[in-house]
C-alpha cells in the first residue's frame, strides 16, 4: 500500500491494522529489562493478596505501584 493510500485510509477513519507489521511494534521507553528484587516473605504475602483481590499478577502491581511513585516522585520536582 503506498503512503498517500494508507493516509487517506487513516483519515477517513478506515481500520488500517492490516496494512502494519505488528510483529515490530515497539512502544517508545518500553524496552524490558530483568532486575531481581529481594522481598521479605511477609510482602510477598501481601503483594499476592492485593493482586488476587485486584484479578492481576504480582509482577503487575509491583509495575503499577512503582510506576506510580515514579510519576508521583517526578511530579514534585
Amino acid at each position: 500500500m503506498k503512503a498517500k493510500k494508507f493516509d487517506s485510509d487513516f483519515d477517513q477513519g478506515k481500520d488500517i491494522t492490516g496494512s502494519l507489521d505488528l510483529s515490530k511494534a515497539r512502544h517508545p521507553k518500553q524496552q524490558q529489562k530483568r532486575v531481581n528484587v529481594d522481598f521479605p516473605t511477609w510482602m510477598i504475602e501481601m503483594l499476592d493478596r492485593e493482586a488476587a483481590r485486584l484479578g492481576v499478577t504480582r509482577q503487575s502491581i509491583i509495575k503499577v505501584w512503582l510506576a506510580e511513585r515514579l510519576e508521583q516522585s517526578t511530579s514534585n520536582h
